[in-house]
């Protein structure tokens, strides 16, 4: 089988093939000392980016927030809050990290803000009539003193989606929506204020250079008129808090204003949603340029569901012209190497499974063959921070020192997702594992295993055989070898248990998920393996199970 073509350029436009590496600020680099990252810490790791030959990155909310939600609680989207740094560090790292052949998507976060947010605190501040209160979703209350809240809808960190106000007179108020913590209340973007708000956002940040924006929650920031309840059986498909169609021109409108700017800017999409067709209307010729592939994220560790999920890939992007999209882990989710490494090799977002056994070998053995298989596969790539170093998910982190709302809200039952943000191991004989400076006065915000040193910058860039050397030759062959080929593969005849497909005339690569070796075709050059092969008894060579290779075209 052969995958369409999709339209594209000539030559085609960075985002479309792009290895993207997502930095989540707090966790990537200290730089003076507080045991938070920051910009000053970015700033100093830009060469280990460019070596390690990523094209962009993505760097999580750097903005004024109360954190309540790690940052992703807004209180003002036009300046930094000074956990980071300032504005004109943040100028300065946008510059320095051009001159390093490195673009820089910031996050933006447009479906809430901060309850600290100046719009908000009037909205509470004004009393009933306040006009700020229409810039966010206040309601009345349900029942005979209005002590219940308007629907029945659940925030995504469980619990009601509401909140009830206090009056500055004393008196109970309406409620407010909230579809995550209570310190991030729901924007009302029916409001013209808020569109014309977060247009000159974008623009503030398009002058800074800022090469484009990855849209937290994507999919929520229309909702249905009425805001109608759920129900006791609702149709996952159609939410009246997600997927709203009048989100798209939104969208379209912003499309416009990045397009207006040199050097193409791009929009990159959070969409979470449960069909395909809902996700490819997002990345129609006018809106969002890309989105995340959380399917593929999802699959299990399984040949013939990740063939499917490729392939369904491909049949969703295809008729919008977009590029597919290639993503693992990320910020809110386990880390693939303790993930591949338990019985159960998918990701649920609502339930985890942190408690699961994982054979840590056996998931980053899987992991490495995952890296080649994803940078292999045509569109996008995105890499979050520690991916490159085989770092498992941190399953310990004791109660005293868990920050993620999710936790308290689960009341414990969820353990959140800090264990996929413990800090960066850089060095393995200093302090901190040389995540802060050796003078720090603070200890890291979460606490690092004690064996990470083995798996630190400095410990892996030395050993060839190391996950981050690993990922280093697969970027820079990615770069090479598969740059300007048409987004297509061809799937290549092979057993049930391995998937084989070319990037015709560039590499075949081939992926073991079976229990016996694979053999490779006689004369095969290989040009790079996720480990060891094996001699088989005619004196051929085969590959391992949970192994992937990259071979020269045949």
């Amino acid at each position: 089988m052969t995958t369409p073509a999709q339209p594209a350029a000539s030559p085609a436009p960075w985002w479309r093939t792009a290895a993207i590496y997502q930095i989540y600020v707090r966790s990537f680099a200290d730089g003076n000392g507080d045991g938070v990252g920051d910009i000053r810490g970015i700033s100093e790791r830009l060469p280990y980016l460019r070596d390690l030959g990523v094209d962009a990155v993505w760097l999580t909310p750097w903005y004024v927030s109360p954190m309540a939600d790690a940052g992703y609680d807004v209180a003002d989207y036009r300046d930094i809050d000074p956990l980071f740094g300032d504005l004109a560090e943040a100028e300065a790292l946008l510059a320095a990290a051009h001159a390093q052949g490195l673009r820089v998507v910031v996050d933006l976060v447009p479906n809430h803000c901060s309850d600290q947010h100046p719009w908000f605190r009037e909205a509470l501040a004004g009393g009933p009539g306040a006009a700020a209160r229409e810039l966010f979703w206040f309601l009345p209350g349900r029942g005979p003193e209005g002590e219940l809240p308007p629907n029945d809808w659940v925030s995504y960190f469980g619990g009601p989606a509401w909140s009830r106000i206090t009056e500055p007179d004393g008196s109970p108020g309406p409620w407010y929506l909230h579809m995550f913590a209570p310190e991030q209340p729901d924007l009302n973007w029916e409001h013209p204020r808020v569109r014309a708000e977060f247009e000159d956002i974008l623009r503030f940040w398009l002058d800074r250079g800022a090469d484009g924006f990855r849209v937290d929650v994507a999919h929520g920031l229309a909702k249905k008129p009425g805001l109608p309840d759920v129900g006791p059986e609702p149709d996952v498909t159609d939410l009246p808090y997600q997927d709203v169609a009048g989100v798209h021109q939104i969208y379209r409108d912003w499309r416009r204003i990045v397009a207006g700017y040199p050097g193409e800017r791009v929009l990159v999409g959070e969409v979470w949603l449960p069909s395909p067709a809902q996700y490819a209307r997002y990345l129609r010729p006018d809106e969002l340029h890309s989105a995340f592939n959380f399917d593929f994220l999802c699959a299990p560790w399984e040949p013939a569901a990740l063939r499917r999920v490729i392939d369904e890939t491909f049949a969703a992007h295809e008729p919008v012209g977009a590029p597919p999209t290639w993503v693992l882990s990320n910020h809110d989710t386990i880390r693939h190497v303790t993930r591949y490494g338990r019985a159960d090799t998918s990701f649920d977002m609502g339930d985890k499974r942190l408690g699961d056994p994982s054979d840590e070998r056996l998931g980053r053995r899987r992991a490495r063959a995952a890296a080649l298989l994803t940078l292999a596969l045509p569109g996008g790539v995105y890499v979050y921070q520690g991916d490159e170093l085989g770092l498992p998910e941190v399953r310990d982190l004791p109660d005293e020192v868990l920050q993620d709302p999710t936790f308290v809200r689960s009341g414990g039952a969820d353990r959140g997702r800090d264990g996929c943000r413990v800090p960066l191991p850089w060095a393995a004989d200093a302090p901190a594992f040389g995540f802060s400076p050796p003078d720090a006065r603070a200890t890291p915000w979460l606490p690092q295993p004690a064996g990470w040193g083995a798996l630190a910058v400095d410990a892996q860039r030395a050993d060839p055989d190391s996950t981050l050397s690993l990922y280093r030759s697969a970027l820079a062959l990615r770069r090479e070898r598969l740059r300007g080929l048409p987004e297509t593969l061809r799937w290549v005849a092979s057993a049930p248990d391995v998937l084989c497909f070319d990037r015709v005339g560039a590499l075949r690569c081939l992926v073991n998920l079976g229990e016996a070796p694979a053999p490779l075709p006689a004369g095969a050059e290989v040009l790079l393996a996720s480990g060891p092969l094996t001699t088989t008894a005619d004196g051929g060579r085969a590959v391992p199970p949970d192994t992937a290779v990259w071979l020269a075209p045949a």
